[in-house]
């Protein structure tokens, strides 16, 4: 992020570095915020925009592979999916199957602001988190995606995962630290492309077993690590309520597989 380097939404200081809220322990003194208005650390309107972005080529990302732009092309292992859930939806899991992993991109979601346990009036849907992407119906997409699954050899395809970094304990504070110790979880990601022992079958998907994940010199426990790992039966059943209900905003244009998804979920839950 040293140079070519595009920030938008965010607020300025005076010595044209860019700052936005989280970004430090301490607010600035004073800012330029993102609407071009003076800004000072008692101001009470935020410094930034809540959906501040930065964009860098991806040729400065200094572990990228060589082969990235090989136009044979490159394999594909794992796909991840993520949502932003406090709570419900635990840190990692992986699909069964292709079709499996279908239904899991099609109910990938996240609060749009702070939202009580089971509160689903506050949970915004986005499959695939493609909804502001898609140009055509997305059940025409969930479609094309199953079509993908049954035109290739399953061994061939890659494996499909969620994650969730965003999973808070009561007093509302994140319980995984984020951001480059997220390498952790993809590392056992890569494992279970590899040689898939590390894991345990819940009525969602495969969880990482119990020690799967290297928390070592992190500040994560082992009962921290089983709240994110937690998958409450009571809660998800009132998830495929909702997800039902999503779902009939597709009409006939869902297919009929991932409905039966839904189904095998709710029975697994039983």
């Amino acid at each position: 992020m040293s140079k070519n380097s595009i920030f938008t939404n965010v607020a300025l200081s005076p010595e044209d570095d860019v700052w936005w809220e989280g970004m430090t322990k301490d607010k600035p003194k004073k800012l330029l915020s993102w609407l071009k208005k003076d800004w000072t650390s008692e101001s009470k309107e935020v410094a930034a925009h809540p959906n501040s972005r930065y964009t860098i080529p991806a040729s400065q990302c200094p572990t990228i592979d060589p082969a990235w732009e090989d136009p044979k092309g490159v394999p594909i292992s794992a796909i991840l999916f993520g949502g932003r859930r406090e709570n419900i939806v635990p840190l990692v899991y992986e699909a069964f199957n292709w079709q499996h992993g279908t239904f899991v991109g099609s109910i990938v979601s996240s609060e749009v602001t702070a939202a009580s346990q089971g509160n689903f009036e506050k949970v915004r849907h986005d499959p695939f988190a493609m909804l502001p992407f898609c140009g055509y119906n997305m059940g025409k997409y969930f479609a094309h995606w199953l079509k993908i699954g049954k035109s290739n050899d399953e061994k061939k395809l890659p494996k499909i995962f969620h994650v969730n970094w965003f999973r808070k304990d009561a007093n509302g504070k994140f319980l995984w630290p984020g951001f480059g110790d997220n390498i952790r979880v993809i590392k056992w990601v890569f494992e279970q492309c590899d040689v898939n022992a590390y894991s345990v079958q819940t009525p969602i998907g495969l969880l990482p077993a119990k020690d799967a994940i290297d928390i070592s010199n992190l500040n994560v426990d082992s009962l921290t690590m089983d709240d994110l790992l937690t998958v409450d039966r009571n809660e998800w059943k009132k998830e495929v309520e909702n997800i039902r209900e999503y779902y009939k905003i597709f009409g006939s244009d869902i297919p009929v597989e991932l409905s039966e998804e839904l189904n095998a979920l709710e029975k697994r839950l039983m």
